[in-house]
C-alpha cells in the first residue's frame, strides 16, 4: 500500500492545496495526517495562507482518505468541524511486516519494540535515524518548516521513505527501513 504522510499543516490554506494536490497526482491509498491540521500555536507565526475554515473544507472533501491522529494544537472543537476522527494518540501501520507507530511526536511511547519504526511530525524537521531500538522518522512540516528544511511531507511505499519538497515536487531525501 502506498501512503502519503504529512504533518502540520497548522491551518495553511496554500500549503494544504500543494499537498492534496500532491496527494491525487501521487494516486496514494491513504493520507496519514499526524495532527496540527488547523491552528498554528503560540510559538508559530501564521503561516501563508492562514484560514481554518478554508482548511475544513478541503479536509473534508477527502475524509474517506484520511487516517488521522491528534496533534498538540488539535482540539475537541476541531473535531466539530471535521468529518474524519482527529482524535486518537496514535494509530498502528504495518508495513511489509514492520511495526510502525503513528503519532503527532509530543508524546514519545515507551513500549516500542527492537526495530519498530516512530513515525511522527511536531518537530517541523525532516529526520531518519536508527535509535536505540527503534527507528525514528519525521515527515518534516507542511507549512512552518524548521532548521531550513522544504515545506515537506512523505510517501511511504512497502519499506521506502521518499521526502518530497511541496513547492518543487521533487524528493529531497529517500530511505529504506
Amino acid at each position: 500500500m502506498k501512503y502519503v504522510v504529512a504533518s502540520d499543516i497548522h491551518g495553511s490554506s496554500y500549503y494544504l492545496r500543494l499537498l492534496l494536490d500532491f496527494y491525487k497526482k501521487e494516486g496514494a491509498q491513504k493520507l496519514i495526517l499526524l495532527g496540527d491540521l488547523l491552528y498554528h500555536g503560540a510559538r508559530n507565526a501564521l503561516p501563508k495562507e492562514y484560514d481554518t475554515i478554508a482548511c475544513t473544507a478541503l479536509y473534508n472533501r477527502v475524509k474517506d482518505d484520511v487516517v488521522c491522529v491528534r496533534g498538540n494544537c488539535d482540539s475537541e472543537v476541531d473535531q466539530m468541524v471535521l468529518s474524519f476522527p482527529i482524535g486518537a494518540e496514535f494509530c498502528i501501520l504495518d508495513l511489509d511486516g514492520k511495526h510502525v507507530y503513528c503519532t503527532h511526536g509530543h508524546k514519545i511511547p515507551e513500549n516500542l519494540q527492537k526495530d519498530d519504526v516512530l513515525l511522527c511530525g511536531h518537530f517541523h524537521v525532516p529526520a531518519f535515524e536508527q535509535r536505540e531500538n527503534y527507528f525514528y522518522v519525521n515527515c518534516g512540516s507542511v507549512s512552518i518548516p524548521k532548521e531550513n528544511s522544504p515545506h515537506a511531507c512523505m510517501v511511504v511505499e512497502g519499506r521506502k521513505c521518499k521526502w518530497i519538497d511541496l513547492e518543487t515536487g521533487v524528493p529531497f531525501r529517500v530511505e529504506k527501513l
